[in-house]
């Protein structure tokens, strides 16, 4: 047998060497102890990690592919990783694949689900080795210049970079309502972030109908939930309660200045509406007395509750200045008719002041209820039909001469020879319709005597004050008839009768 001189006596562990190592454990070939321990052949995993030591981190703080996933855990590094398959051998056996990308510190959610491996982790580099912040990816897509720091998740998530999802209430300015809906870009302008301005008006300035004459206090009437919609609530943040109209009226209405300064409104009625009071002063400054919040016009005061005289019919439709000149409050006013209606008297006060016995409240010219029985002259018969204007010349109506012949004198007939106490005759009910009786008389009318003429027997003008008293004998009327030349003495009766001059009385 031929026997080399060559031959070196090896190490047990090498003559049963599987075979090489990959390249990044060749320089351990020699040094077997390295990987293994002898004689134990199943369990090797202390000594990878003692070489790996970043592996070996990832197991004990649970990080990663090796330290999340239980089952990678469990199982020996060789069950994955075997070594002594040569030198250019992929012991790593990564599939970019089938890789569950969740099992590693970084889940891909949202739109990185979708990237392609190399868009992250670049040919030649380790895929263990990329970092795991935002930043050190989208460094250049971040428009705010690392302003707000390189922790982008803050604000930003997988599923859309331009939609941001930053909790302002980390902040000191939460934000509400309309708020979150603004644009960050409407807050900080040049993506100035610091110093941010967290007053109302510094932002709404444009918007500020005001001014900035109600102050810089915004927050005090408006809220986020809309600029229009008002919080202020004047009835519990005031002691003035808005009502009915005054709730409709815009603030700078009442509110000229700075309503937070010292120029505090006022909250009587005159301060406010002084313009409109038609009043002009005169019956105060207390408009409420009078007026209501709910319109203007209507008004509370009651006179016929609240004062001793009682409006009724016309008086209700005066108006209040038509009676009160001056301060209601200082003037005392008469409740006589002649106090207020002493220039509507067309009776110059020969009437008397006491109007009520002839007016009433319904009307001034209406319905006089003046009674003339009750006066030194009753209206009876035809009188009382006749107009008032028909006996009183003027307005007056004071009449001194209540004798007929005062009204009647052109319609006698007589022509006051029968005297004028036409009353001896004629009565009211028809100056027709005769009162006197000549049959009552002591000379009793028979005959021709009864279709005769008063004046043919009255012919001599009766002075005031006499009597009708004429002569019942013949003679004196018939003088001048008798044509016995009064040879038969005057007593014309014992021959000849009334019924007719020529008949003669025949005696037995």
């Amino acid at each position: 047998m031929f026997i080399s001189q060559n031959i070196v006596a090896l190490p047990f562990d090498r003559l049963v060497m599987p075979g090489k190592l990959v390249d990044g454990h060749e320089k351990y070939e020699k040094e077997c102890d390295k990987c293994h321990e002898p004689f134990k052949k199943a369990k090797q995993n202390n000594r990878c990690l003692a070489c790996h030591k970043t592996v070996s981190n990832d197991v004990k703080n649970k990080l990663g592919f090796h330290g999340i996933d239980e089952n990678v855990k469990k199982q020996e590094c060789k069950f994955c990783h075997t070594d002594h398959v040569g030198r250019k051998a992929d012991i790593v056996n990564f599939n970019q694949h089938t890789f569950n990308h969740n099992i590693t510190n970084f889940k891909l959610k949202g739109k990185h689900r979708d990237l392609a491996c190399n868009t992250c982790h670049k040919v030649g580099e380790k895929y263990r080795g990329i970092e795991y912040r935002c930043v050190d990816c989208h460094e250049n897509n971040d428009i705010h210049k690392q302003r707000l720091g390189k922790t982008c998740d803050d604000c930003h998530d997988e599923k859309s970079w331009l939609k941001g999802k930053f909790d302002h209430k980390k902040t000191k300015y939460e934000l509400k309502g309309k708020h979150k809906e603004v644009a960050c870009k409407d807050c900080h302008p040049n993506q100035q972030y610091k110093a941010t301005s967290k007053t109302c008006i510094d932002c709404h300035q444009l918007q500020d109908v005001h001014r900035e004459e109600y102050g810089a206090k915004c927050q005090k009437c408006h809220d986020t939930s809309k600029w229009i919609n008002i919080l202020f609530d004047h009835t519990k943040d005031t002691k003035f309660e808005l009502k009915f109209r005054h709730a409709k009226v815009s603030c700078s209405s009442c509110h000229k200045g700075d309503i937070f300064k010292k120029n505090r409104t006022k909250r009587n009625c005159f301060s406010c509406h002084k313009n409109d009071d038609k009043h002009t002063a005169l019956y105060g400054k207390k408009c409420e007395s009078c007026h209501l919040q709910k319109s203007w016009v209507k008004v509370k005061f009651s006179h016929n509750k609240d004062t001793k005289f009682k409006l009724k019919n016309t008086h209700s439709e005066v108006e209040c200045g038509a009676c009160h000149k001056g301060d209601i409050y200082k003037e005392k006013l008469k409740k006589d008719c002649y106090s207020c209606h002493k220039i509507d008297d067309v009776h110059h006060e020969s009437q008397g002041k006491n109007c009520s016995y002839c007016h009433n409240q319904i009307d001034w010219d209406n319905e006089v209820i003046f009674e003339h029985d009750l006066t030194e002259f009753p209206l009876i018969g035809l009188h009382s039909l006749v107009a008032c204007e028909a006996c009183h010349a003027n307005s007056e109506y004071r009449i001194e001469k209540h004798e007929c012949v005062s009204c009647h004198k052109s319609q006698d007939v007589h022509e006051t020879k029968l005297t004028e106490n036409c009353v001896l005759c004629h009565n009211p009910n028809g100056w027709r319709q005769w009162v006197f009786s000549h049959d009552e008389t002591d000379y009793k009318l028979t005959g021709s005597h009864i279709d005769l003429d008063c004046l043919s027997c009255h012919k001599n003008n009766i002075e005031k004050g006499q009597a009708l008293v004429l002569s019942d004998k013949c003679n004196a009327c018939h003088q001048d008839d008798d044509v016995h030349s009064s040879q038969f003495g005057k007593r014309c009766e014992k021959c000849h009768k009334t019924t007719k001059f020529n008949e003669l009385i025949i005696a037995n």
